[in-house]
C-alpha cells in the first residue's frame, strides 16, 4: 500500500509552481509554474498549465492565508510569467491519466475554486484575478472563481474555454456553472464564448459580462490596486490578530491505513472498505478565544478537521478499490458537547470562525465522496454536537439497540451546530437534507437537542435507518455491508450523488453533479479518450474522428 502514495501536504518553502507574497492586507499570489515540476512523468507543464500538484499548492496557499495571516483582506491571483496568466489543465497530463485520475483531479480543482469563494463568504477574503495574459481553459475558471476579473487591454491577450472545440470535453472544474450562474453570462453570448477556440479580448469580454474591467498594460497594476483596496474595506477580517501557524500533520502510514492523533483510518482491502473512526477530545479543551488562540494549531477542534479532511482525500486517491466507508465516532459525549458549544458562543472570533469554515468545507468534501457512507453508532460511540455531523452525512446508519446493558448502549445527542453551521453545498444542514424538506420532522428532532437518545428513541423521531439488538448486530452489519460491496460502483456513485442532494440546487451542487454525470461521462467516450479522440490528439496536427450519433 505505501508504493505511490500521494500525499496532500505542502511546505512554503518548497513550492514549485506560485510565488506569495504579503503586502499587508493584500496577499499576491502568482502563478509561476515550473514545467519540469509535474507530480507525474511524461509531460511538462508549459504556459503555465497546471496538473494535480500545482494545485496542492493553492489549496496549502489557501489554508496558511486564512490560518496565518488574519490581516489579509483580498488576495490579488495574478501570473508571474509575461504574455500569459494560465493555459488551464496541462493536456499532456490529462490524456495519459486513467480515468479515475482525471475525474478526482476535476473534483479537487473544483473544491479549491469553491473554497476561494467561501473565503469571500464566510471568511471576508476578497479576491481579484489580475489576468496578465492569455487566460484559457482551467485558468480561466480560476479567474472565475474570484470575486472580480481584472484583464489587461493589450489586444492580444483573451480570456476562453476551448475546451468543447479543442478537447472534446467540458470546462471540467464548474467554467460553465460559473458563467452562467455568477457571471449572468447571457444564453446565446455564452454559447458562442464555449465554441470559440481563439477566445474573446478585453473590450469584448467586459461587454459579454466575461470580465469586470480592463486596462492598457501601462495603466493595468494601477487598476488591480485600486480595486484591492476598495474590496480590502469590506472584510471584517482583523488587523491586529496573531496568525496561528499551520505545522506538518502526524500521520503516520502502514499496511492496515492513515493513523493521527483524533482520527484513524482502518483498511479492509478484501472487503472494500475503510472505516474512518474520529475521537472526541480526550482532555479538557480552552472555552474562550485568548485560550484558544494560544492553543493554536493543537486545539482539537482545528487538528481533528486537519486530519479528518487529510484522511479523505488520502483515501480518494490512494484507495480507488474502496467502495465503502464506515463512520464511527469513540469519546465522551459532554466533550464534544462542549465543543459545540464554544463554536456556537464564539463564532464571531475570527479563529473559531475560520475553524468553524474549514470543519464545514471537510465535511462537504464527505459528501461529494463518490463512496458509500455507512454510519456505525455502536459501544463506545460519540456521534454527539459536531461529531454527529457525521452520522447526518451518511447514506444510512446502524444504532446498536442494547436493552440489556441499558446504561453503556449507545446514544445520539443533537445540539445547536447540527441545525446550520456545517451546511451542506446546496446551503441546508444535514439534518434537513435528511428529512429531505419534512418541517414537521425537523422540528420534532429540534425538540431534542440536549437529549441523549438512545436506539429506540433516534428510531422513533426518525434520525437513524435500522437499530438491531444486539443479538443480530454482528450479523445485521456485516451482511449489509457486504451487499453493498456486490453492487455496481458506478451506479452507487450516480444513485449517491443524487440523493444526497434533494431540493433546490446552488451553483456547488450543480458544479459537483455535471462533474459526477456529464463529464464523468464524457470522459469515457471514445470521440474524447479514445485512440483518435480530441483529448488524445490534441498538438499532433491530426484532426479528431468523431462519432456523429448523438446519444
Amino acid at each position: 500500500m505505501l508504493d505511490n502514495i500521494l500525499t496532500f501536504e505542502r511546505d512554503p518553502e518548497q513550492y514549485k509552481h506560485w510565488k506569495v507574497a504579503y503586502e499587508g492586507a493584500t496577499a499576491r499570489i502568482a502563478l509561476d509554474v515550473r514545467e519540469d515540476g509535474g507530480l507525474r512523468p511524461g509531460y511538462r507543464l508549459k504556459l503555465n498549465s497546471y496538473d494535480l500538484g500545482v494545485d496542492i499548492e493553492l489549496h496549502d496557499i489557501l489554508q496558511r492565508i486564512r490560518f496565518e495571516h488574519p490581516e489579509v483582506r483580498v488576495i490579488v491571483l495574478t501570473s508571474a510569467k509575461e504574455r500569459v496568466f494560465c493555459a488551464g489543465a496541462n493536456i499532456n497530463m490529462l490524456a495519459s491519466s486513467t480515468h479515475g485520475w482525471k475525474v478526482n483531479f476535476c473534483k479537487f480543482t473544483n473544491e479549491t475554486r469553491n473554497g476561494l469563494e467561501d473565503m469571500s463568504r464566510n471568511s471576508g477574503v476578497r479576491s481579484i484575478a489580475a489576468v496578465n495574459g492569455a487566460c484559457a481553459g482551467g485558468g480561466y475558471e480560476m479567474a472565475l472563481a474570484c470575486d472580480e476579473i481584472l484583464m489587461v487591454n493589450d489586444r492580444s491577450s483573451t480570456v476562453s474555454l476551448p475546451e468543447v472545440p479543442l478537447l472534446g470535453v467540458l470546462p471540467g472544474t464548474g467554467g460553465l456553472t460559473r458563467v452562467t450562474d455568477k457571471r449572468k453570462v447571457r444564453r446565446d453570448l455564452a454559447d458562442v464564448f464555449c465554441t470559440t477556440s481563439e477566445g474573446v479580448r478585453a473590450e469584448r469580454a467586459k461587454d459579454w459580462k466575461l470580465i469586470d474591467g480592463h486596462a492598457p498594460p501601462a495603466e493595468f497594476d494601477a487598476l488591480v490596486k485600486r480595486r484591492a483596496e476598495a474590496l480590502a474595506k469590506t472584510s471584517d477580517r482583523p488587523s491586529g490578530a496573531k496568525g496561528v501557524k499551520l505545522p506538518p500533520l502526524d500521520r503516520k502510514m502502514d499496511d492496515t491505513g492513515y493513523h493521527y492523533e483524533y482520527v484513524d483510518v482502518t483498511l479492509d482491502s478484501a472487503g472494500r472498505t475503510a472505516t474512518i473512526t474520529v475521537k472526541a477530545p480526550a482532555g479538557d479543551e480552552p472555552a474562550e478565544p485568548a485560550a484558544i488562540a494560544a492553543k493554536g494549531a493543537a486545539w482539537y477542534a482545528l487538528k481533528m478537521t486537519r486530519e479528518l479532511d487529510d484522511a479523505i482525500l488520502m483515501l480518494r486517491v490512494n484507495n480507488p478499490a474502496v467502495g465503502t466507508i464506515l463512520l464511527e465516532t469513540a469519546g465522551d459525549a459532554r466533550k464534544a458537547l462542549a465543543l459545540g458549544d464554544v463554536l456556537i458562543r464564539h463564532r464571531g472570533d475570527w479563529f473559531v470562525r475560520e475553524t468553524t469554515n474549514f470543519l464545514r468545507r471537510t465535511l462537504q468534501r464527505l459528501d461529494v465522496s463518490s463512496r458509500s457512507l455507512f454510519a456505525i453508532i455502536g459501544k463506545g460511540s460519540c456521534f454527539a454536537g459536531p461529531l454527529a455531523e457525521l452520522f447526518l452525512a451518511a447514506d444510512r446508519s446502524y444504532m446498536l439497540d442494547d436493552t440489556e446493558d441499558a446504561a453503556n448502549t449507545p446514544k445520539i445527542v443533537l445540539d445547536e451546530t447540527n441545525f446550520g453551521l456545517f451546511a451542506m453545498n446546496n446551503g441546508v444542514s444535514r439534518i434537513a437534507a435528511h428529512f429531505q424538506g419534512d418541517e414537521a420532522a425537523l422540528d420534532k428532532a429540534k425538540g431534542r437537542i440536549g437529549d441523549a437518545l438512545d436506539a429506540k428513541a433516534a428510531k422513533e423521531i426518525g434520525l437513524v435507518t435500522f437499530t438491531p439488538d444486539e443479538l443480530d448486530w454482528d450479523d445485521e452489519v456485516r451482511i449489509a455491508i457486504e451487499e453493498r460491496a456486490s453492487l455496481s460502483p458506478d451506479a452507487l456513485t450516480g444513485m449517491e450523488a443524487s440523493l444526497r442532494f434533494g431540493g433546490e440546487e446552488t451553483m456547488e451542487t450543480k458544479v459537483f453533479g455535471r462533474l459526477t454525470a456529464w463529464q464523468n461521462w464524457i470522459f469515457i467516450r471514445p470521440n474524447a479518450v479514445g485512440e483518435q479522440g480530441a483529448l488524445k490528439l490534441y498538438g499532433s496536427g491530426t484532426k479528431p474522428s468523431f462519432n456523429w450519433e448523438r446519444v
